[in-house]
């Protein structure tokens, strides 16, 4: 027999693989990412844990009879909160004290309800809607400093 009379097949290739089962690095890819999507879920949770502990401390702190001391307490949580960024925040006085509480963003202590920090604590008598205009914004501004953000 020659060669070109002999019957010849085309060459099988095999099927292509399957998508399932992965290869063991899909596997590993795979639960590096559930890792990391866990971690962030968790500290999100942390986060959020956090700044209603902190909002409760500052309205369990500022609970008090007249408005004025309300505002003094306010005052005294700002201040021991500033002390975790700056450790010479809490000495500032007057307008400079505003604009450190003002950051970078805004002006509401310095040009808005937040000025009653600066008297507002020693005055006899203060204006509840004045108070309760500084409390949002005194409360936010606690959480933020506690939760380190300047």
């Amino acid at each position: 027999m020659s060669p070109a009379a002999l019957p010849l097949r085309d060459v099988h290739l095999p099927p292509p693989p399957g998508w399932w089962p992965p290869a063991p690095g899909w596997w590993w890819v795979g639960a590096a990412l559930l890792l990391l999507v866990a971690a962030a879920l968790w500290m999100g949770l942390r986060r959020r844990a956090a700044r209603r502990r902190w909002a409760s401390l500052f309205e369990r702190e500022r609970a008090a009879a007249t408005p004025a001391a309300q505002v003094g307490a306010m005052s005294a949580l700002l201040r021991r909160a500033a002390r975790r960024i700056d450790p010479r925040a809490d000495t500032l006085q007057g307008d400079a004290w505003l604009q450190w509480l003002d950051g970078r963003k805004g002006d509401a202590f310095s040009r808005g309800p937040g000025r009653l920090l600066l008297e507002g604590g020693f005055r006899p008598d203060v204006d509840a809607a004045a108070v309760a205009a500084l409390v949002p914004l005194a409360r936010q501004r606690f959480v933020q400093l506690m939760a380190g953000k300047r």
